[in-house]
């Protein structure tokens, strides 16, 4: 199941998820102190330049990906862990927001549409029965 593939009203349903949860971490964590958000852009850096190579010349749901997906969701995680609705609400924020493609597309001008797509696979797959 990829972004395209998805209703606009399961899109919202995602988008709704992605806020509310993240605004109860927000609230319950001092808005996110616990996270080391320098170690976070780090790992960030290097799982995107993993992930590179990968943009042209695979499909998101290859197994190679959705390790890199797997460790992109280990990272999230450590802000909270996202049920599979804000998942794909974050894959659709990267998308959506103007800042969030700017700075997937510094990797790579069709990033973020492949870790959009990357990410709504890993969250059918691994996540539906959490």
């Amino acid at each position: 199941m990829y972004i395209n593939e998805l209703s606009e009203k399961f899109r919202e349903e995602c988008r709704v998820a992605l806020s509310e949860e993240q605004t109860k971490s927000l609230s319950e964590t001092n808005n996110w102190s616990h996270v080391d958000r320098a170690k976070v852009h780090s790992d960030w850096d290097v799982l995107y330049k993993k992930m590179v190579s990968y943009v042209d010349a695979a499909d998101p749901s290859n197994e190679d990906v959705q390790k890199l997906i797997a460790e992109h969701y280990e990272i999230v995680s450590r802000f909270y862990v996202p049920s599979e609705k804000a998942y794909i609400g974050m894959a659709l924020f990267y998308g959506e927001n103007e800042g969030m493609k700017i700075f997937h597309t510094e990797y790579h001008l069709n990033m973020v549409n492949f870790v959009g797509d990357s990410i709504c696979f890993y969250a059918y797959q691994k996540l539906k029965n959490t």
